[in-house]
């Protein structure tokens, strides 16, 4: 589908209470999100199914084939962006109720300005580091979450302390028992730094799922992992299909592959943690 062109200006960029420099870029009904050169996200205001990101595309795959359709969820968002995902739950499990936390708030006054959350959708706002906010969140919402999304990042980087065993651990209690966890993993070349996050996800919560790039996941270029853990192995039919046939095609490597991907590699704890890799374009 191509594109329209908009007569409308871009919105001023705002400089964030972090320093960081927050921009929107229009095409048509289109939002790109972008801070400090990075695009964040991307989000179709009259329709927010349309998934533009590849990773993105591949979490909203996973939502649609874990739960029966149209089913309403019980979701945690740790990371917003322009809340591409939030909103793509709303449009697909109208009655959702949805928990997003951001550390940012001014980041959110922009995003909302420029890019406003449809009308009537029950997605609460809460403000501060992922990882303390976990314990924070209404104890009712423990072990009842259908969907909890990590896509944390600080500029190009994943914090170091939202990588982790323990951080996983933590995060893992609010599931329900067919509750699924949801991770952006970013790195590329020898890929250490996925291996030990992910081992570190399949240790805390369970078996896991890998969608990718093949390229990627050979580490021949920088890109984004998305990794997909509940307590119980999880059945995606037709995933593999619909992640071959977007742009670029990913390929789908089950918990017995991803195991033999790791390579032994140590899950990530507290004690060593780091952030993530900065992107770079190509390795060879």
């Amino acid at each position: 589908m191509s594109r329209r062109s908009t007569p409308f200006p871009d919105p001023e960029p705002v400089r964030l209470a972090s320093g960081r420099l927050a921009r929107f870029v229009r095409d048509g009904d289109r939002r790109q999100l972008i801070v400090d050169g990075t695009p964040q996200s991307e989000v179709n205001l009259l329709d927010p199914t349309e998934l533009e990101f590849s990773y993105v595309r591949h979490m909203g795959h996973v939502l649609d084939l874990a739960f029966a359709p149209r089913r309403p969820l019980t979701a945690v968002h740790l990371g917003a962006g322009a809340m591409t995902i939030p909103r793509y739950v709303e449009a697909t499990r109208p009655g959702s109720r949805q928990q997003v936390i951001e550390l940012e708030r001014d980041l959110i006054d922009f995003v909302r300005e420029h890019a406003p959350l449809p009308a009537g959708a029950s997605i609460r706002m809460r403000y501060g580091d992922a990882r303390e906010q976990l314990g924070r969140l209404p104890g009712g919402l423990v072990g009842r979450v259908d969907a909890l999304v990590v896509d944390v990042f600080a500029g190009p980087q994943t914090p170091a302390h939202v990588t982790t065993v323990e951080f996983f651990g933590e995060a893992g209690r609010l599931l329900a028992a067919e509750g699924v966890l949801l991770a952006n993993v970013a790195d590329g070349h020898e890929l250490r730094y996925a291996r030990r996050q992910i081992a570190a996800l399949r240790e805390a919560i369970g078996p896991v799922v890998l969608v990718a790039d093949p390229s990627v996941l050979k580490g021949r270029r920088f890109g984004n992992i998305v990794a997909a853990a509940s307590a119980a192995p999880l059945e995606l039919p037709g995933l593999a299909r619909l992640a071959a046939s977007g742009f670029p095609p990913a390929v789908v490597v089950d918990d017995a592959a991803a195991v033999r991907w790791l390579r032994g590699a140590a899950p990530r704890r507290d004690d060593d943690a780091e952030s993530s890799p900065l992107p770079k374009r190509l390795f060879t």
